[in-house]
């Protein structure tokens, strides 16, 4: 009975350290683009990441993400999460980011891990001007 506890308590450990990390390598990700930090935000991906989203990115690559993604940090004031949540080898992000010019970014991103590090991200834009930069009004 105790080894049978024991197990129990070891794997609801090792579910809320995954959920922990994953929530860590989200925060740390994006942190980076408020802090303008292109490192801090590479460091958080897997070999092979991949990148999504309705702005025309299908499955894009580290070189395209820092190339056409990036650039978009200098419009980053503040990132402010609403939730997170991770199960497994997935989670989905709820957050906000007041852009420089003060607009308000909603978005909601699933993200896959691999190998403790972020191996893809698809993003669905929400209220406000979809992403940093944008001259769109998404209603």
């Amino acid at each position: 009975m105790k080894s049978i506890l024991l197990s129990v308590m070891l794997c609801g450990i090792a579910v809320v350290s995954k959920a922990q990390n994953a929530e860590k390598l989200i925060r740390t990700y994006l942190m980076g683009y408020e802090k303008k930090d292109w490192n801090m935000v590479a460091g958080q991906f897997a070999d092979g990441f991949t990148f999504t989203s309705p702005a025309g990115d299908d499955r894009i690559s580290i070189a395209a993400y820092k190339e056409k993604c990036f650039p978009t940090s200098q419009f980053v004031k503040k990132v402010e999460f609403s939730k997170i949540i991770a199960q497994d080898s997935c989670a989905f992000a709820i957050y906000n980011i007041t852009t420089t010019d003060n607009k308000l970014i909603r978005n909601t991103e699933y993200y896959t891990f691999s190998n403790g590090k972020i191996k893809s991200i698809e993003c669905f834009f929400g209220p406000g001007v979809g992403y940093p930069g944008s001259t769109k009004e998404f209603k």
